[in-house]
């Protein structure tokens, strides 16, 4: 890790994008291995204490250049799924504090914790799947995000208009659905009041589709998914995935999560949230936590979106990102 870089990088996320002020707690947040994963494949093992030390890394950093602040680092057992709720006493901690960085493996940005400390005023950057090198020259946490906050509230505003949705790629995507009377809402990066939260590095405008509108096929193709080495497919009826094909040992991953013949898991196949890229420095495909902030991508995501606009609400919030798509919004061509 190159500390030079990653110093500043660290120092513009504090003051530029947390807006921290003398006197505020900040709480950095990391998950590490369970027992358990011990047993998993080594690939996934390096990559969670990677993140970790990487976390605890950067809150050394941090912690020398803003003396006037209080810091505190929490290492908690990885939840080991996107959207999965931690320990209640994790949560409960990030209520404590003005700021709270979570620069973790598996996403708390869709949790009931997540949601109960933004209510209690506390700012929180989700940072899951954060790697060193987003953090370099030209990386997308150094992107000037005054700008992408512009960007981002013109899409925004245009979600907000639309209605009917149309999205198809030449991997094959062709599917429909309704965000009709849904916000668009705004992930640019900017956190400096209470109870803002989003991703870091940040960059997408963002809704739920209406529940039980989306009909058609969403193909996930190659290495645009971590480990994804052929294309996924998912078929949605009705709002819902009603099959998933291909995509190797990812597709059997899904297979198995989303339980087909077990109705109670239908929350874990509903359409949730459609995005669009906005961040210009964002360039990597394989890590959807910048995947889906490049510009000129959308996201497709399945699981829980009652934790931004929808009714939703689930364990699970997976974003499956669409490269260079042709989008249409009520019949009229927005991207492509």
């Amino acid at each position: 890790m190159d500390r030079s870089m990653v110093k500043q990088a660290a120092k513009n996320m504090l003051a530029v994008n947390m807006n921290l002020q003398p006197g505020e707690k900040v709480l950095f947040v990391t998950d590490i291995p369970l027992e358990s994963d011990w047993e998993k494949p080594l690939p996934v093992l390096e990559d969670l204490t990677k993140r970790a030390l990487f976390a605890r890394n950067v809150f050394d950093l941090v912690k020398e250049e803003f003396p006037q602040n209080d810091f505190d680092f929490l290492a908690y057992a990885a939840t080991c799924q996107n959207g999965a709720e931690p320990a209640e006493a994790v949560g409960r901690t990030f209520e404590q504090y003005d700021v709270v960085i979570l620069m973790n493996s598996y996403s708390l940005s869709h949790t009931n914790a997540r949601t109960r400390a933004s209510q209690k005023g506390v700012r929180i950057a989700s940072m899951p799947g954060i790697e060193a090198e987003m953090f370099s020259e030209g990386g997308p946490m150094q992107a000037d995000y005054l700008k992408v906050k512009e960007v981002t509230a013109a899409w925004a505003q245009k979600i907000t208009a639309a209605g009917d949705v149309r999205v198809v790629s030449a991997s094959g995507t062709d599917i429909t659905f309704s965000i009709k009377g849904r916000p668009g809402l705004e992930d640019h990066g900017l956190f400096g009041k209470k109870g803002d939260w989003g991703n870091l590095p940040a960059g997408e405008a963002y809704t739920a589709p209406v529940e039980g509108t989306a009909n058609g096929k969403l193909v996930a193709p190659a290495g645009w998914y971590p480990d994804l080495i052929e294309d996924m497919i998912f078929e949605f009826k009705d709002g819902l995935v009603f099959s998933v094909t291909g995509g190797g040992k990812v597709g059997d991953m899904f297979r198995e999560a989303y339980h087909f013949d077990d109705p109670t898991f239908l929350h874990r196949r509903n359409c949730a949230e459609l995005g669009i890229g906005t961040n210009p420095n964002a360039k990597r495909a394989d890590n959807v936590l910048e995947a889906e902030k490049i510009a000129g991508t959308i996201h497709i995501a399945i699981g829980d979106s009652a934790h931004m606009c929808g009714v939703t609400e689930s364990d699970m919030h997976e974003d499956f990102v669409i490269p260079q798509p042709t989008v249409f919004f009520d019949g009229v061509k927005v991207i492509g």
